[in-house]
């Protein structure tokens, strides 16, 4: 059977729908597609309106999937990381910070893996205590281009894999990936490590130091491995990480059933 895999819902502008608010609940087909691909089961889960149902809903959540993809999105709010914002950061979504945060945590309680994805690498980050750069090109000194012009289906620059990392047996030393952002992770949060980075020194990677549940990429392998094919092993490693831990959860609850 294959284990269910959440993927965290975006909310966008619709204007086919003559409603206001005219906001839909969307999750990108690219995600559905690459999961399938990778033997996982996906479902979409939404962020509530209203931040009192947070508690209430991850509750009702959390038993109905064995891992969790934390997508792409709009910029983190700073002040969760304990800055001020600059004058260069874009658009943050406050109600989806605060239930991704308090979802990361229940989820990581509850021994399940995890994978954030370019924005979903920031906020996974964040709810470990790490930092971000608000905005690459003017906080960093000598960055190369993150935010590429060329469409997002196609790799723009090189990463380096840390040659300890989990990341490394399925990559090799080095990857040529796409690049969609102007955030990235700044301080690694505890507990993670650096899995790999780009030229300029920008952490591309991290992965947990103290298990295997957590994973934030920066770049998008659901966009690139119909062309390049390494590329599918990550979601297929974290499938394989997700159906170890579900295997491992189920005995620990028989076991203490039968206790």
């Amino acid at each position: 059977m294959r284990p269910i895999i959440a993927i965290v819902a975006d909310v966008i502008e619709d204007p086919s729908v003559n409603t206001k608010p005219n906001t839909v609940d969307i999750s990108p087909t690219m995600f559905k597609d690459t999961i399938l691909a990778a033997g996982g089961l996906p479902i979409v889960v939404p962020y509530p309106s209203q931040l009192s149902l947070i508690p209430e809903m991850i509750q009702a959540y959390l038993p109905l999937f064995d891992g969790l993809i934390l997508p792409g999105g709009p910029d983190v709010d700073p002040t969760l990381y304990g800055e001020e914002p600059s004058q260069e950061i874009g658009p943050a979504n406050p109600p989806r910070d605060q239930f991704e945060l308090a979802l990361i945590r229940a989820t990581y309680a509850a021994n399940k893996p995890m994978f954030g994805l370019c924005r979903g690498s920031h906020i996974l980050n964040v709810a470990f205590g790490g930092t971000l750069y608000q905005d690459l090109a003017t906080q960093k000194k000598a960055a190369i281009r993150h935010l590429q012009r060329t469409s997002g289906e196609y790799p723009t620059h090189h990463v380096n894999i840390v040659p300890q990392s989990r990341l490394h047996p399925l990559l090799g030393d080095r990857a040529y990936v796409n690049s969609r952002h102007h955030q990235a992770t700044r301080r690694i949060g505890n507990g993670l490590r650096l899995a790999a980075q780009a030229s300029d020194g920008t952490i591309e990677a991290f992965e947990s130091s103290e298990n295997d549940l957590v994973l934030g990429l920066q770049w998008h392998p659901e966009n690139l491995w119909q062309a390049d094919p390494p590329q599918l092993r990550i979601y297929a490693d974290f499938i394989d990480r997700v159906n170890a831990h579900r295997q491992a959860n189920l005995t620990t609850s028989m076991g203490a059933t039968v206790l």
